[in-house]
């Protein structure tokens, strides 16, 4: 098996919450029969949505590239990052860092081609949305972007800033207004297009149509570097 290396901390739950769907979609009997990872976790990573937005002049690309590195002289032979915002920089990262990083947004456009889905709802951040990230991979795929109006994306910022990230139980009826809005737009399916969106499914039971980027990001990582759980195979709500 490959050695997985995680550049965490962004947010620091949700990279808990990564380990602990590696863990589940694994096929392994005992512990040796698990992957071996190589995590990093550093909190006081500068924030990707205001850098993406211009609010900030903290580049958080150059610590996720040092990372990157030091857990490639570590062993790592895959890197994954539990943040669809980071996404923003992959390709820069993956040319300095000299490993395959899992590229979390394109895995889970073509997640979606394969099963028809052919219009799907984007529950991101700013940066994320703002930076095109998903739209132009699922326009690349055959499938049609929607995302939330003004107020629908402030509800999503509010969700990801001022409630998960503060440690606070997020408002699900918050996330489902905004899934309505999509539905009304023409999504099948509604994309928890951010890490801390993630720890909402973690705790309440969604209705049909979600699907969460992580974990189709933990699939994937399991897929490459492991033994992949079947069971798993099947990640939208229904």
């Amino acid at each position: 098996m490959k050695k997985l290396g995680i550049i965490g901390g962004l947010g620091p739950m949700a990279t808990v919450y990564f380990l602990q769907l590696i863990t589940q979609m694994s096929e392994a009997t005992v512990d040796q029969e698990h992957m071996e990872i190589l995590l990093h976790s550093k909190p006081s990573i500068p924030d990707r949505t205001r850098y993406i937005l211009g609010l900030s002049q903290e580049n958080p690309v150059n610590d996720m590239i040092a990372i990157g590195k030091e857990l490639k002289n570590r062993g790592a032979e895959v890197i994954a990052i539990p943040c669809i915002t980071a996404h923003y920089f992959h390709n820069q990262m993956e040319d300095e860092i000299q490993v395959p990083v899992l590229h979390a947004i394109q895995d889970t456009c073509r997640y979606l081609k394969e099963r028809g889905i052919t219009a799907a709802g984007i529950m991101a951040t700013d940066g994320t949305v703002q930076s095109k990230l998903f739209q132009t991979e699922m326009e690349a795929q055959g499938i049609r972007p929607v995302v939330p109006g003004k107020e629908g994306q402030a509800k999503v910022m509010d969700l990801i800033y001022n409630q998960v990230k503060k440690g606070k139980t997020g408002d699900l009826s918050m996330l489902e207004e905004v899934a309505l809005e999509l539905k009304n737009q023409g999504a099948q399916v509604y994309l928890l297009g951010c890490t801390e969106l993630s720890l909402l499914k973690r705790d309440y039971p969604l209705p049909a149509g979600y699907l969460d980027v992580m974990e189709v990001l933990a699939r994937q990582a399991v897929l490459e570097c492991g033994q992949f759980r079947r069971e798993y195979e099947e990640l939208i709500t229904k």
